[in-house]
């Protein structure tokens, strides 16, 4: 069977662009002429091909009887004719262990159960033109793509489909059935052309799917865990790679640069827009401009976490002294910190309120903030719902989910997560912080321009918690020594 290139993507939108030409018939032919014979290939399976069969049947048992339909997504357009780089679409993921752009995952209601269904965009080798004249899916331009008889071995997903058949397989089979449909929104304009419209009714269908795929990451197996552990010692590589080029960096971007070379070296790409935040900056919770000076004597904050080939993502800070040495300011807040995140990690244990660790943490800070005479009235009045006052030097609660993306899960209902249950299984982020604008005139001026986070991730055990980047030093005395260790060693190197 000889198949053809789908134009089930945004490049076949496109106008030609000025710098394109058009091959003439004569070239053409001439391309598709005396290449060797694709070789049959079996593909062994998918290393965790099971687990995602599982979270399918899990998802199928859910909704009986109705069409469930799960894109992945197409390229994004970056500028003009350049696109970002692909990045799978979580829940997609998550259901069928696939990165390629483009793909559909539906599952067709059948008496018990659901059969799954996955479209791909098929592979047609050197026998289609489009290998060397489509610039954005030609083997020649970007490799070539997987195809339908390899995804199916690969992602043991019998029924494996050519996106080509996609359109027809909608119209003419599921929509025809007049049952229930639900989909993923705002991921593929598309295929929501071909669905029914979004009424208020659909939509809450539509809704109540994503949110119950999100419940379901809520709760991590044994392979996620283990994907996050990978992911999290490679951040460690990365800090510590950060703390190596301290002593010679002029600038932030410097050291972000050298982040995100142990991204690409252990992983897919950096899970978020690393924050590598020098002095005042560390005061901007989501400073990723990265654009300041490093200067002896200021505080490093970096909130970096690495993206592993399976997109399971590290979320971890440290505020390192750039001279390796805290000052007795810098550590006075430090210490404030670090006691407030372990009172939060106390609070880490299966039935606690999620909100538990947030509560227990605030009161350290707000404690703290009125030893220091910072707050305008004791730590009871600045805590109470109506004041909250300490949110002027801590903006942020401590905790989110982690896991496929950086705030994991975030579809899921509040009854279910903010407002839930810590649950055995569920990875977290403990991460209080406090941030002193150089202009706030209730602190101290020897306290004004110090930001300081501390943030690890946690997941819940049967009795309590297990801290997955506890590895990576966090006590101030620990910091330096680690610190040290990196100099000397890279001196020794030299």
């Amino acid at each position: 069977m000889l198949w053809t290139m789908s134009t089930f993507d945004h490049s076949k939108n496109k106008k030609q662009e000025s710098h394109d030409t058009v091959p003439p018939p004569n070239l053409i032919s001439f391309m598709l002429k005396r290449w060797k014979p694709k070789p049959v290939k079996r593909m062994a399976p998918l290393k965790n091909a099971d687990y995602f069969h599982a979270r399918r049947r899990a998802l199928s048992a859910k909704f009986p009887g109705e069409w469930l339909i799960i894109p992945t997504g197409h390229l994004k357009v970056r500028s003009n004719d350049q696109h970002y780089k692909f990045r799978a679409n979580s829940d997609f993921f998550y259901l069928t262990g696939n990165l390629e752009p483009d793909c559909v995952l539906i599952l067709a209601p059948e008496s018990k159960s659901h059969k799954d269904i996955l479209f791909v965009e098929p592979n047609p080798g050197k026998t289609d033109a489009t290998f060397f004249t489509d610039r954005v899916k030609g083997e020649l331009w970007e490799g070539a793509r997987l195809g339908v008889l390899e995804s199916r071995e690969l992602y043991k997903i019998s029924d494996c489909r050519s996106l080509n058949e996609l359109e027809s397989f909608i119209l003419a089979t599921v929509k025809s059935t007049g049952k229930p449909i639900r989909t993923l929104r705002q991921i593929s304009e598309k295929l929501e052309k071909w669905l029914p419209l979004e009424a208020s009714e659909q939509t809450e269908k539509d809704k109540f799917l994503a949110a119950t795929l999100a419940e379901m990451r809520l709760i991590k197996d044994k392979t996620e865990l283990k994907e996050l552990s990978v992911v999290i010692d490679a951040t460690q590589r990365g800090f510590e790679d950060v703390i190596a080029r301290l002593k010679t960096a002029k600038t932030e971007r410097e050291l972000e640069g050298v982040f995100f070379t142990r991204a690409r070296i252990e992983g897919n790409d950096v899970g978020y827009a690393s924050i590598v935040a020098s002095g005042a900056h560390a005061c901007t919770l989501h400073w990723n401009k990265n654009t300041g000076k490093i200067q002896k004597g200021d505080l490093l904050l970096l909130d970096a976490g690495i993206e592993g080939n399976s997109l399971y993502t590290a979320d971890v800070t440290r505020t390192l002294p750039i001279s390796g040495k805290f000052t007795k300011e810098q550590l006075e807040i430090y210490e404030l910190v670090l006691s407030a995140q372990k009172a939060g990690l106390k609070e880490v244990k299966p039935g606690n309120d999620f909100m538990a660790p947030n509560q227990a943490a605030m009161e350290v800070l707000a404690e703290g903030l009125e030893a220091l005479g910072i707050l305008p009235c004791s730590a009871k009045e600045a805590l109470k719902d109506e004041n909250q006052f300490y949110k002027r030097y801590s903006l942020h609660n401590v905790s989110h989910m982690l896991g496929i993306d950086v705030h994991d899960c975030a579809q899921a209902r509040a009854e279910n997560y903010k407002y839930g249950k810590l649950l055995r299984g569920m990875v977290l982020t403990v991460e209080p912080g406090l941030y002193f604008q150089t202009d706030d005139l209730t602190v101290p001026a020897k306290y004004r321009g110090i930001g300081i986070r501390i943030e690890d991730d946690i997941v819940v055990t049967e009795r309590s918690y297990k801290n997955l980047s506890g590895k990576i030093p966090s006590e101030a005395k620990e910091i330096e020594k680690w610190m040290k260790s990196i100099w000397d060693s890279s001196k020794k190197r030299k």
